[in-house]
């Protein structure tokens, strides 16, 4: 029996692993979903929640559990996972990338988005993406101008959301029609900053845990093309594909915990 930690990725909470979470149990292992700051039921402010504040709340719940943990994430929630990893890589056994963003040092996650030109999501924010803004914020993200930054951004720049009319085609076009009228009641803003912070990750650290990525072929979300790119940039122990959106705990998780149980395994 493994543990399962996971975590969602932007606008979504826990309750979208509700398909995964008994088919795991199913199989015998422990699992444990988490809502990040400012989603699902955990009510933090989300225009203040941080990168730092989804890396702690992780942290504090891995902690209190016995042994080793795999540490599963989707979509944004991938630099979460390895910020995690850094810290605290001794109670780390693997992690997993479920299309999401493995970001190598030095980079942020905002780099890699603004690749990534398919993006159903990168096209249909609210606010739109400013390319000029994005662009200032990841070169001054960092040192003494993020802590000013912190400070005196204005709050309408603090978050973003997806934008309603695009949500069955950039993130469920291969899900029940149910889910997406699901998403159109929970889906929640997403905090912005924590997508431009440079991530310090270590090859002593954070290099030595294994990895492996699940890709979702039809992905419009976090495009096939970005999530090879992010795959050469840091190479993974295994690569598994699920032949799905941006979505399958929704559209196929029984495929998604086949891969997992054979990922515990190993």
């Amino acid at each position: 029996m493994k543990t399962f930690i996971l975590l969602h990725g932007s606008y979504h909470g826990a309750w979208n692993w509700h398909k995964v979470v008994p088919l795991l149990q199913k199989l015998g292992h422990q699992t444990i979903s988490l809502d990040m700051p400012g989603h699902g039921i955990d009510r933090t402010n989300i225009h203040s929640a941080t990168l730092d504040d989804y890396t702690n709340k992780t942290i504090d719940v891995i902690r209190r559990i016995e042994g080793k943990v795999i540490l599963l994430a989707h979509s944004r929630n991938g630099i979460v996972i390895s910020k995690v990893a850094e810290k605290i890589p001794e109670k780390i056994e693997k992690l997993i990338y479920l299309a999401s963003y493995l970001i190598p040092n030095g980079k942020s996650m905002m780099e890699y988005a603004l690749l990534d030109r398919k993006s159903l999501v990168i096209q249909n924010t609210v606010p739109k993406v400013s390319l000029k803004l994005t662009s200032l914020l990841i070169q001054n993200y960092s040192g003494y101008k993020k802590t000013l930054i912190d400070i005196f951004l204005p709050k309408k720049f603090r978050t973003h959301r997806l934008s309603q009319h695009i949500f069955h085609e950039a993130l469920y076009h291969d899900c029940a029609p149910e889910i997406t009228e699901l998403a159109n009641k929970l889906l929640t803003p997403e905090p912005n900053l924590g997508g431009f912070e440079k991530l310090r990750l270590t090859p002593e650290r954070f290099g030595k845990i294994p990895k492996i990525y699940i890709e979702c072929l039809q992905d419009k979300a976090v495009t096939l093309m970005i999530q090879r790119k992010m795959q050469k940039d840091t190479p993974c122990d295994r690569v598994f594909q699920i032949d799905s959106s941006h979505s399958p705990f929704f559209s196929k998780p029984k495929e998604l915990c086949d891969i997992l149980n054979e990922i515990a395994k190993e």
